[in-house]
């Protein structure tokens, strides 16, 4: 069976949910800041930041088109992934990339976060790995009112499959802009993680993607 979806509904990262951290390539060690039914939770100090990365590491029990499908899947992404307001495609440029455009819903006396992404999905024909970049596009729509514009965002799934499972890393590169309270910030970078990757769990396994395949994929 080929799992098809409409344009509209084509598309999303798991950027979303985690947007109020942020990540290096260079600095700190890796530091387990929470580990839950399996799941990881790394955090890292960033050099001139007060906010820090996070890292999450997990496996779930799912095939790579699963996995995909519900990541393609944009208006579902409110169903799983923490703090979701909503999240739209704006543009389909392939099965494979698009850009899509999300606002997080973020606790008073914070202002919502909304940003776009340009996400582009690539599986390694020998090792199967698949990776998913999210690349930041701010100016791609006029910002909305009362909503804080991110100005810089950058995500990536590496997703590894072995037998029934899939081990994922996501890391995220993020800059919130505005002002943001320590206890929202350690709220996203903790409980956020944690609750997104439980409910993918249970996503990935929804009839809907159960029999999911992809032209540009291979389970």
């Amino acid at each position: 069976m080929v799992f098809t979806i409409a344009p509209e509904r084509i598309g999303r990262a798991l950027t979303i949910g985690f947007l109020l951290v942020s990540i290096s390539l260079a600095g700190q060690s890796w530091e387990l800041k929470n580990e839950e039914a399996g799941i990881k939770v790394y955090t890292r100090t960033v050099q001139k930041s007060h906010i820090k990365a996070i890292k999450v590491e997990c496996t779930i029990e799912a095939t790579l088109s699963q996995l995909t499908a519900v990541l393609l899947d944009i208006p579902a992404s409110d169903e799983w992934v923490y703090a979701t307001k909503f999240c739209r495609v704006q543009k389909t440029i392939s099965s494979s990339e698009l850009i899509y455009h999300s606002e997080i819903d973020v606790p008073w006396p914070a202002n919502n976060r909304d940003f776009i992404v340009r996400m582009k999905l690539k599986q390694d024909s020998i090792t199967k790995k698949l990776t998913v970049d999210g690349e930041n596009l701010p100016h791609y729509l006029n910002e909305q009112e009362d909503v804080v514009r991110i100005m810089h965002t950058e995500s990536n799934w590496t997703v590894t499959p072995r037998n029934k499972y899939l081990d994922i890393v996501f890391t995220l590169h993020v800059h919130p802009g505005g002002s943001i309270p320590a206890w929202l910030v350690n709220l996203f970078a903790t409980r956020g993680p944690l609750e997104t990757f439980r409910n993918l769990r249970s996503q990935v396994n929804k009839p809907e993607y159960k029999e999911a395949s992809f032209s540009f994929l291979v389970d």
